[in-house]
């Protein structure tokens, strides 16, 4: 490997390494990154990473067209090198021959010049068949939507109206969302910060009293006083968690899964005059995240490196008033956001994170108060995580009763509120509330 790596030669490595290793785009690509030969390269690589992750069905589809034999598992740094290629002439304004020159001279970098006749004839060939190519992709439901068959399945029953809708929205840009820390500043006035920082921003949905919507995403380096705390990356349905949780003065909360933190703090924000919060996180690496981000914002809870569902590890006896229990799931709400999730998430996944759940709702419940409130989430949109695992909860648990959230975002369901991703510039989200009766 060349020690001056272009961008296209660290997108393949980065797309080698996701595939082989199954470790995500946000772990594996910011080491990367800084391997440049020049800082300027990193929004290409970034943007050939996500994109490819993205379109992977169809790209790894239309491969499958040009070539006769799969890539060797060695060599899977050449297969994302052509997956980059083919993505440019579909989805960048990257002129063609660009494209072929460029991504031919990647096999350098990667040292593996013995590749670069078999890259060029295979661009080569797509640019000559692109048209039959593509009517192939249109009769292959996987290549056309960019999505497992197992997933478009799973979608296909749960919204047999409006899965087209859901892939679409999977396969788009998300868009970029703030949360003013209104402890610091007033939304108005970190408007107009960000107007005079030349970034083009407006106020979000009524519903959501501290979210600032931005024409374009930027980088956090860019968004005035962030070190200092002022304002978080948020999106907007992440966002609806403190208003659902109906916090009052002197209560005690509970985020039972609480890394990178972003929930833990906009509670703490919105409601300073709490008796204590505690944060769970089971993950060292997403630990030291929620650290940080609450050292960022100056904010103080307790925080505890456990498992939730061991409450005996943690827990000092006292019940709280509202739990939060952001679950862990498919995160099939967030795919726009994590295109990779389509490339890395199993049938199997879905199967252990339901079980998962259940175990969670069933360590926690004891934990609440009589009177108290349970503030159920997920990122998923697959009703066996959301309301049907409500529906079970309820079932087995006669001292459970769910509030209806009665508002204007998402959709109703039996239980609770699910929100499809793109709907009011939203990820896709379920909320229940449940209360200890």
């Amino acid at each position: 490997m060349s020690s001056q790596s272009g961008p296209r030669a660290i997108a393949a490595m980065v797309i080698q390494k996701l595939l082989g290793k199954r470790q995500t785009l946000s772990l594996i690509l910011p080491d990367y990154l800084q391997r440049l030969a020049q800082k300027k390269d990193q929004p290409l690589a970034q943007e050939l990473c996500y994109g490819v992750m993205r379109w992977y069905f169809q790209l790894d589809f239309l491969l499958g067209q040009l070539i006769d034999k799969k890539i060797k598992s060695k060599d899977t740094d050449i297969k994302a090198l052509i997956l980059i290629g083919l993505y440019q002439f579909i989805h960048l304004r990257t002129p063609p021959h660009a494209v072929v020159s460029a991504t031919v001279e990647a096999c350098n970098e990667l040292g593996k010049s013995w590749a670069k006749g078999l890259v060029n004839a295979v661009l080569r060939r797509y640019q000559r068949e692109s048209e039959h190519l593509h009517k192939c992709v249109e009769a292959d439901l996987s290549a056309l939507y960019s999505h497992p068959a197992w997933l478009l399945e799973l979608l296909k029953n749960n919204y047999p109206d409006s899965w087209q809708d859901i892939v679409t929205a999977n396969n788009c840009y998300p868009p970029m969302a703030l949360r003013v820390n209104t402890r610091k500043v007033t939304r108005d006035t970190y408007l107009t910060m960000l107007n005079q920082s030349g970034i083009q921003a407006q106020q979000a949905p009524p519903w959501l009293l501290a979210a600032i919507m931005l024409e374009n995403p930027v980088d956090v380096d860019r968004l005035p006083e962030f070190m200092s705390g002022y304002v978080s990356v948020q999106d907007l349905a992440a966002q609806l968690t403190p208003g659902l949780l109906d916090l009052k003065p002197q209560q005690r909360v509970l985020d039972a899964c609480a890394a990178p933190g972003g929930k833990l703090a906009h509670i703490l924000e919105s409601a300073p005059e709490l008796t204590g919060a505690v944060g769970i996180e089971s993950d060292p690496f997403r630990f030291d995240r929620l650290q940080q981000t609450l050292d960022r914002l100056q904010l103080k809870a307790t925080l505890r490196h456990a498992d939730a569902r061991e409450t005996a590890t943690w827990w000092d006896g006292v019940e709280f008033d509202r739990i939060l229990l952001d679950a862990p799931c498919s995160a099939t709400g967030v795919i726009r956001r994590h295109p990779d999730i389509k490339v890395l998430r199993t049938q199997a996944d879905i199967e252990t994170v339901i079980t998962l759940q259940r175990e969670l709702l069933t360590a926690l419940w004891p934990l609440l108060k009589t009177g108290g409130k349970l503030l159920y989430v997920t990122c998923s949109i697959l009703d066996a995580e959301n309301d049907q695992q409500i529906r079970e909860f309820l079932n087995k648990h006669t001292n459970a009763r769910i509030i209806m959230v009665e508002t204007d975002w998402g959709i109703n369901t039996h239980h609770g509120r699910q929100i499809l991703p793109g709907q009011s510039n939203m990820d896709g989200f379920y909320y229940a509330c449940v209360q200890k009766t």
